[in-house]
């Protein structure tokens, strides 16, 4: 698979289009404000605890609240506490050892929030999901530094390795490596991505995030609270930093400063890669260039085509999101069955695709043709996790319901991506409805009688070119006609297809036009 990131830098932010063999799955915005990312990290203020909810509401600058659940404090909350106020009033130059710091005992997982937070003190928090619609951002005090090739998270000694790196000797490999190397109390998680990596890879990974711990330790020095802490890396990095691998082709950037950044960044992460980095300066828009723009409008709103014919329907409700597949015109046999199982399975690859593009989270319902045959539903099932695979959320899809829907569920990390690709009417401004010819026909009438009757000479009427049909139909008694001999005037009549269908302007004998 050929997969390519087009980078378009705008002053009001950045667009990232993620392309998969020249097809578009995923477009981020990164706004030139943007601020409460997910993974910033913040000094918050405990504001109100709320025991009935076994959680409290923490203030880190946003216009509302920030929500800290008992579940999100983490194991080591005490320890946390207890850095986060030694950090802001250590005067020590060059901040004190991390690695002497004692830690606190774990709380336990069915404890009361009161008890931890009792004295609404200030805490280092990280965002665990940006503000959606009405809500402030989600709370964390699990902390996370992600790297390349691990992640690491403070106040423990645990070392584990991702599930998705089969081999057991390479799993037992990479945890006998970082036992070895890791600093005194930092736990550390190996990544996917560290599958194969040598000693020295992994190393300077780990060495460049304890260095970002160290960056937090200073910056809360004195800090008041609310406070940015540290930022999460840009979009652009970040989504390089969990994205890039040997599939990666190319990465084209139009803007100088983040082409400079991108490429460092690759030739420190990934020197053999450094050479799939472009500037892109030919003058088109690099979306238009690309195909992003075009496949943008195609695939946004409320309908969403396939190339055989059959297409989508997708609705959004408060509560969930309703996906409705519909076969069209297509056919690829006379079996009715058959028909059905090709069209679900060509819907159900687009549908994998729409949740990334537009990030759909939550639940969500897809209403499938039916099928009869359980082994055509179990053939859809495999294949519909099989597309979604690729997906970096955490999601879970349920088997074919007796009513024939499939149930999915999808992390919500940040509002869902929603780009209005339809217009209002300028004739009905969106109400459905247009004024009757007869009405819009009285309407000119009174008008013209009004301009006539304040001494207005050798007028023209400019009209669409449907109504200047109606206005002229019949010749000798036409409605035009008829106004002339009504008000003994010379009338013009003009065909405009620039008008909409209710729109006229009257002009003087000077073509000057008439404001009523």
């Amino acid at each position: 698979m050929n997969k390519e990131l087009i980078i378009n830098s705008a002053p009001q932010g950045v667009e990232i289009a993620l392309l998969e063999d020249k097809k578009l799955v995923e477009l981020h915005n990164e706004k030139a404000d943007a601020s409460f990312a997910v993974g910033d990290l913040y000094l918050g203020k405990v504001r109100k605890l709320i025991p009935g909810l076994n959680a409290a509401f923490v203030d880190v600058g946003f216009e509302k609240d920030a929500f800290l659940h008992y579940t999100d404090l983490s194991p080591y909350a005490k320890s946390l506490l207890k850095f986060t106020q030694q950090a802001i009033s250590d005067q020590t130059p060059g901040g004190f050892d991390f690695g002497k710091f004692e830690v606190e005992p774990e709380i336990i997982k069915t404890g009361k929030i009161n008890e931890v937070l009792g004295g609404k003190p200030n805490v280092l928090v990280q965002i665990l999901k940006e503000p959606i619609a009405a809500k402030g951002p989600r709370l964390s005090c699990e902390i996370s530094l992600p790297g390349r090739f691990v992640v690491i998270t403070p106040f423990n000694d645990v070392v584990a390795v991702s599930r998705k790196i089969h081999s057991s000797d390479e799993r037992k490999r990479l945890q006998k490596i970082i036992e070895a190397i890791k600093p005194k109390n930092f736990g550390v998680i190996v990544r996917t991505a560290a599958e194969g990596k040598n000693t020295a890879e992994l190393h300077e990974d780990l060495i460049a995030l304890v260095e970002t711990w160290k960056t937090i330790q200073q910056n809360l020095k004195n800090a008041v609270a609310p406070a940015k802490i540290l930022s999460e890396q840009t979009k652009t990095t970040s989504m390089l930093r969990d994205l890039l691998n040997a599939d990666f082709n190319r990465i084209v950037v139009n803007d100088k400063n983040i082409f400079n950044d991108t490429k460092n960044y690759i030739q420190r992460i990934a020197p053999d890669k450094a050479d799939i980095v472009s500037y892109y300066h030919n003058g088109a828009p690099i979306f238009d260039q690309f195909g992003v723009t075009k496949q943008v409008k195609a695939a946004f709103g409320k309908t969403v085509n396939l190339p055989s014919g059959a297409y989508l329907i997708i609705e959004h409700t408060e509560a969930l999101h309703v996906i409705d597949v519909n076969s069209g015109y297509k056919s690829v046999s006379n079996n009715q069955e058959q028909n059905a199982l090709e069209t679900n399975l060509e819907a159900a690859e687009e549908i994998a695709r729409q949740l990334r593009l537009r990030d759909l989270g939550g639940i969500i319902v897809a209403d499938f043709i039916d099928m009869k045959l359980p082994e055509n539903k179990k053939k859809l099932l495999d294949a519909m996790e099989g597309f979604m695979k690729t997906d970096r959320a955490k999601h879970a899809v349920l088997p074919i319901s007796k009513f024939g829907l499939m149930q999915i569920t999808r992390q919500r990390m940040k509002p869902e991506l929603n780009i209005n690709t339809m217009e209002v009417c300028p004739s009905c401004h969106g109400t459905g409805k247009i004024s009757s010819s007869l009405v819009l026909e009285d309407e000119i009438e009174k008008n013209l009688n009004y301009l006539i009757t304040h001494k207005h000479n050798n007028l023209t009427l400019a009209v669409h070119p449907i109504m200047y049909a109606y206005l002229t139909k019949g010749w000798i008694f036409s409605k035009l006609w008829k106004w002339k001999r009504q008000f003994k005037q010379n009338i013009k009549l003009q065909a405009n297809t620039g008008y909409h269908l209710t729109e006229f302007h009257f002009f003087d004998q000077h073509e000057e036009e008439i404001k009523l």
